[in-house]
């Protein structure tokens, strides 16, 4: 009797050993189905609501959104720059246009023409308060004085050439001379340094004048922005390297923008950013959540994989092999971790800027 009895206890802890096993087996198939399905059907199946895929798709409007505001904030800025840089073409370039030829925004072929265009700029500079309609002054440095317009001319160190006899004699080491003077007086320069202006046309390979000029950008009060002060390097090159007989007028801007030290803005046109502010870190927000859900699916992943392999060995005696393995590991949840991570560091800097 005895030997029954322990027979039968023997018999039923098997049937139990095999019943866990068998359950362990049918959760293990059951989460390796639920794992690969889709959102939607996850949904019919558990009815888990898609928590992930919300998150995204949240996400994603919210972003875009971002980038419009900040396309139409920096839309103004572009504007600014360019309309400046064609105003100051139209003001210091002699016979512009307004369509610039190739890379170049006015051609010369005479001395005279040089001279001219040469003398207008300075003439134009002289008189820049007279002349602009637009918020923009001359530079000045920490002690308030003007800083001053700069010509520098680069020829050839010694040049002698006679074209009808095949002659010519060069030193192809370059010379730079420069000048510079108060802003208010540059237009009588030529009568103060004619010797200067005596230039050797076959030795000049150019001429550069550079000045600094400083405006404000007006235009961002009527869309609640702070005004921006900008101070503007300009340079204008008189090309004559090929020596071709044709002189190329280059203007070249390069914009710098700070804050501006005094300012005082009433009525409506007060600036808000803490309403962006806010958008802005609950920018931040979603895609933290993003990244912590994502991460949390690949930890999920890793542990069912590793369920998976326990199982095989231990009832196949195999492993797993590496192309079964990865397809545990979903690469969109990577991606997706990677664009929250420079999502919140655009939204940072972006912040940054608006709270300047």
């Amino acid at each position: 009797m005895e030997l029954l009895v322990r027979y039968l206890d023997r018999s039923n802890s098997f049937s139990s050993d095999v019943t866990q096993d068998l359950i362990k087996e049918e959760s293990l198939r059951d989460d390796l189905r639920y794992y690969f399905m889709s959102p939607c059907e996850k949904y019919r199946t558990r009815r888990h609501i898609p928590w992930k895929m919300g998150v995204q798709i949240l996400k994603i409007v919210m972003i875009t959104t971002q980038l419009i505001l900040f396309g139409l904030n920096n839309q103004l800025v572009v504007a600014y720059k360019e309309e400046t840089t064609m105003a100051l073409k139209n003001l210091f370039l002699k016979a512009y246009t307004g369509v610039d030829e190739d890379d170049y925004s006015v051609a010369v072929y005479t001395q005279h023409a040089v001279f001219d265009s040469l003398f207008y700029v300075l003439h134009q500079y002289s008189q820049l308060g007279r002349l602009s309609v637009g918020p923009i002054s001359y530079a000045e440095d920490e002690n308030g004085k003007f800083l001053p317009l700069t010509i520098c001319k680069a020829y050839y160190k010694r040049g002698n050439q006679e074209p009808s006899d095949e002659a010519y004699d060069i030193d192809a080491h370059l010379e730079t001379v420069c000048m510079s003077h108060d802003p208010r007086t540059a237009n009588m320069w030529k009568t103060q340094n004619a010797s200067f202006f005596d230039l050797d046309f076959y030795r000049l390979v150019d001429l550069k004048i550079t000045f600094q000029l400083k405006g404000i950008n007006l235009q961002t009060v009527r869309h609640r922005e702070l005004p921006d002060c900008y101070l503007f390097h300009v340079t204008i090159t008189f090309d004559n390297q090929c020596h071709s007989g044709k002189v190329k007028l280059f203007l070249d801007i390069d914009a710098e923008s700070s804050t501006c030290k005094d300012w005082k803005i009433s009525g409506r046109a007060q600036k808000n950013t803490h309403y962006l502010l806010m958008f802005d870190g609950f920018v931040i927000l979603v895609c933290i959540t993003s990244a912590v859900l994502c991460t949390r699916s690949i930890i999920l992943a890793v542990r069912l994989l590793q369920r998976f392999s326990q199982f095989f060995q231990e009832n196949f005696n195999h492993k797993v092999c590496a192309e079964d393995q990865s397809e545990f590991l979903n690469g969109w949840y990577v991606l997706v971790i990677i664009s929250d991570l420079l999502a919140i560091i655009g939204s940072i800097l972006k912040m940054e800027i608006q709270a300047k």
